[in-house]
């Protein structure tokens, strides 16, 4: 099998690598929803914290479902592991881009982060089909 034929059969075959993917396009595409919210509308971006946390909420949710669903079991733990790596790469994010500093609130977002994708992935793999 040459190299190219290889490359198109490449799948998310990892739960937590798979949750996460799912997770930041949700990311994604919540955020470029807010954005054009805020630009057709006169709202600021001040009073817009609470719904970026709903974003990263229901991103968390989605990526822990996925994680759950593709790991068949421990759904608590996939699902938790990817809300743990997504909110430790926002936070990456957050201070490469913006110097943003640690502080007893981030810590807080990590064991929501974790506690939410967990629920996420409980709820994927009591949804997963069985065989």
């Amino acid at each position: 099998m040459s190299t190219f034929e290889r490359v198109g059969q490449w799948k998310l075959g990892h739960p937590v690598l798979a949750g996460l993917c799912n997770a930041f396009i949700w990311l994604g595409l919540g955020a470029l929803a807010l954005s054009v919210l805020l630009v057709a509308s006169s709202s600021s971006e001040e009073g817009s914290a609470a719904y970026v946390y709903l974003i990263h909420g229901f991103a968390l949710l989605v990526g822990g479902w996925s994680a759950g669903r593709r790991s068949g079991r421990k759904g608590w733990y996939y699902g938790g592991l990817t809300g743990l790596l997504y909110m430790l790469l926002v936070l990456m994010i957050g201070f490469l881009a913006m110097d943003a500093g640690l502080s007893w609130n981030k810590a807080l977002y990590i064991l929501l982060s974790f506690a939410a994708g967990g629920i996420g992935g409980m709820i994927g793999v009591n949804m997963k089909k069985n065989k």
